[in-house]
């Protein structure tokens, strides 16, 4: 039999309890978890333990530690990664590596870290918009592949690394500081006017004008939010991939001009200005840097590339990377890896001892 049909207006006696209870559950969920050592927007994915490593500060990740994604441009083998290999062994967890290598170089796979690491990659010319979508590609796969990542250092295959990661790791991580982008950001240098009119006499306007217009090194190391920027950005990346004038090509180096110009315009407080990748111009040839043979290298050119005490604006900058090196460099930087390159200043009463401990938290004592 139906139930018995209610007057209009009137109530059954239950249901002012089960509407109470109803109203209720939100105050009761909340009351239940408070107590949770995330609380409840944790719960409901939100706050809580950790925040995104985009943010600033220190290691923003509650228990996951933050990694250095390294990131490989090439357009022909990686001769030096067995000394990448000898760098990375023992700190698995606390970097990455991305590799974009042009599909027409027939870039051979070394394996180790880097195995699998290989990027879907579009073929790339020097002096041209190619590199820059290169270089926005590998930002946008460590993005989009790790949240750890919380800085990404671009490299080629002629880099290595002049110090050993744990000291390259800590003088990234600084904790307790506001991170800054390492990239170079130079304004007034000789011969900008003719980059600037490489594409037209007003090609960049109104997005770009000269007097926001600037030039670096090719090679940084971006903070996670200054990455995510550079990897999505549209408004100025549609001028910088304009072509070149074709009486102007040897002025025209978007791969240099781009990301210092968008990151000065849009956050130059966030960048030191300066690169941490030791290139040496002197004896330059066709716009490439100098480039290291098989004898000269020691474990005083090691010590010399660590710091630059000369030149315009050095004052006696340290440098985490250097390039280039022929491949047949290879032996002697091996030979020097564990002894030189990797090997930390012993600890002084005004120097700094950097290591990982049994649960990679503190680096430096």
């Amino acid at each position: 039999m139906p139930p018995p049909l209610l007057p209009s207006g009137a109530r059954s006696p239950t249901a002012a309890p089960i509407v109470l209870l109803i109203c209720s559950l939100p105050v009761l969920f909340l009351l239940a978890y408070s107590a949770y050592p995330g609380g409840p927007l944790l719960l409901l994915g939100g706050g809580g333990g950790g925040s995104d490593p985009s943010s600033e500060g220190g290691n923003n990740n509650g228990n996951r530690k933050e990694k250095v994604a390294f990131l490989f441009l090439t357009n022909s083998n990686l001769s030096f990664a067995p000394l990448w290999e000898r760098f990375f062994r023992g700190y698995g967890g606390l970097f990455t590596v991305y590799v974009h290598a042009d599909p027409a170089a027939g870039v051979a796979h070394p394996g180790g870290v880097f195995s699998g690491r290989f990027i879907a990659a579009e073929p790339t010319q020097r002096a041209s918009p190619s590199l820059i979508s290169a270089e926005r590609r590998l930002l946008a796969a460590a993005l989009d592949d790790d949240p750890a990542n919380a800085f990404f250092a671009l490299v080629s295959q002629y880099c290595v690394p002049l110090r050993s990661f744990p000291f390259v790791y800590r003088s990234l991580l600084r904790s307790g500081e506001r991170r800054r982008s390492f990239i170079e950001i130079l304004a007034g240098e000789p011969g900008l006017s003719d980059r600037y009119v490489a594409r037209g006499a007003a090609a960049m306007l109104p997005e770009v004008p000269f007097e926001e217009f600037r030039v670096g090194s090719q090679f940084f190391v971006l903070t996670r939010r200054h990455a995510s920027l550079a990897a999505a950005e549209q408004r100025l990346w549609g001028k910088f991939r304009l072509p070149c004038l074709e009486a102007m090509r040897d002025s025209c180096y978007p791969e240099e001009h781009y990301f210092p110009t968008l990151l000065s315009m849009r956050d130059p407080e966030g960048c030191t200005g300066y690169t941490l990748t030791r290139v040496n111009w002197t004896g330059s040839s066709d716009g490439h840097p100098r480039t290291y043979l098989l004898g000269e290298v020691t474990e005083e050119l090691v010590r010399q590339l660590r710091t630059d005490t000369g030149g315009p604006g050095a004052g006696g900058r340290s440098y985490l990377f250097a390039r280039k090196f022929s491949p047949d460099c290879l032996a002697p930087l091996m030979d020097l890896a564990d002894s030189v390159l990797f090997r930390d200043p012993r600890p002084g009463p005004n120097s700094t001892k950097c290591r990982l401990d049994d649960d990679d938290d503190e680096l430096c004592s």
